[in-house]
């Protein structure tokens, strides 16, 4: 079945659709304009530029050792008679630490003491007869010779005579000890060690690319889990080697300091932070306020009068860089301490040239110690 619509004139029609679309044009809302010249202000958190000494160092870690530290023997065998040393004991250079048996030195020294007068009153009778030509010169010559030896022999036994006493070669504190009186000893036996506590010396190992600016007199700074929480003790190079280990790349350093604690101990390992070089007087940024493009290194200087700051762009050449400061060296424009930096969020930021800024101070948080 098939339904049949009536008929409309179409001019009324057109009529109809022109109505439509005059009301939905006076319907549509109009479009809003932003006001010309208005931008939208960033809140920024900047920090001065500081002038102050920058310091390049590198940490390695180090083994300390005594000053001085000897282990004593005897230089001739023997039964040990006396022992005047206690363990731990501080004790002075000279100091005799063990005392060997010298019966039979001391016998034989009364016979080349004998043998040695014998010889002395020889020579002085031969030179009073060589006055009155009433010997040879051969026999003068003989009894010079026998004299000579005799001094000789005593010389010698003399010295045995002081090595049966073993002495403290320094001033030091005595190690424990290895005998009792009455052992025998030879020159292999160990009898005790003595260190020289009064300064100590570090020793570590020193990359080759760092060797140039490591010398005698270069100042470190060591610290050590068994001080006390912060403090550190200062000291400085004394020795670098000239030769580099192939297997490692690196050369033996030496330092010594002056006035280490009590708590540091021989053997020990220890921190140690070497001042390779120090920068004085620079102006010193914190890392986080560069902003690095393709187009080099910036910094964004706050500029204006109070309520009307806004961004500057100033290209720099970075230096040093210590403990989260870097040394910046403007290549356009100046820069002094009284220059304000944005030191947060310069690379996430939406920031431009002449773009307006509110500062705020640097969070506590972030700030920098000196």
């Amino acid at each position: 079945m098939v339904v049949q619509l009536p008929l409309v004139p179409i001019g009324i029609l057109a009529l109809a659709l022109v109505g439509a679309v005059s009301c939905a044009k006076k319907e549509a809302p109009a479009p809003v304009r932003a006001s010309a010249g208005r931008s939208q202000v960033q809140a920024v958190e900047v920090t001065s530029i500081v002038r102050r000494d920058l310091a390049e160092t590198l940490t390695v870690v180090g083994s300390i050792a005594p000053n001085e530290s000897a282990e004593m023997r005897a230089e001739i065998t023997g039964l040990v008679r006396g022992i005047f040393f206690e363990e731990g004991q501080v004790i002075k250079k000279g100091d005799v630490l063990v005392k060997i048996d010298d019966a039979e030195i001391r016998a034989q020294l009364a016979q080349a003491q004998a043998r040695f007068q014998l010889t002395e009153l020889s020579l002085d009778r031969a030179e009073n007869l060589r006055k009155t030509q009433s010997t040879t010169q051969a026999e003068y010559d003989r009894a010079r010779t026998e004299f000579a030896s005799a001094k000789a022999d005593l010389a010698v036994l003399n010295l045995r005579m002081e090595k049966t006493e073993i002495k403290a070669p320094f001033d030091g504190i005595v190690g424990a000890r290895s005998l009792s009186p009455g052992d025998y000893v030879t020159s292999q036996t160990a009898i005790t060690t003595i260190d020289d506590l009064s300064r100590l010396k570090i020793e570590f190992q020193m990359p080759e690319r760092y060797l140039s600016k490591v010398k005698s007199g270069t100042r470190i700074t060591v610290a050590s889990r068994s001080m006390e929480a912060g403090r550190l003790v200062q000291g400085e190079v004394y020795f670098v080697s000239s030769v580099i280990d192939r297997a490692t790349r690196s050369s033996v350093v030496k330092g010594l300091l002056e006035t280490p604690p009590s708590s540091l101990k021989p053997g020990m390992f220890a921190n140690i932070e070497v001042i390779l070089d120090v920068r004085h007087n620079v102006l010193a940024v914190p890392e986080g306020a560069v902003l690095t493009t393709t187009n080099g290194t910036t910094l964004i200087v706050v500029k204006g009068a109070e309520g009307d700051k806004s961004a500057e762009f100033v290209p720099v050449r970075l230096g040093l860089r210590a403990k989260g400061l870097v040394e910046v060296t403007p290549l356009k424009g100046a820069l002094d301490e009284k220059t304000s930096v944005v030191a947060s969020g310069v690379g996430g930021l939406i920031l431009f040239p002449g773009a307006k800024l509110d500062p705020r101070p640097l969070k506590e948080e972030f700030r920098l110690s000196e």
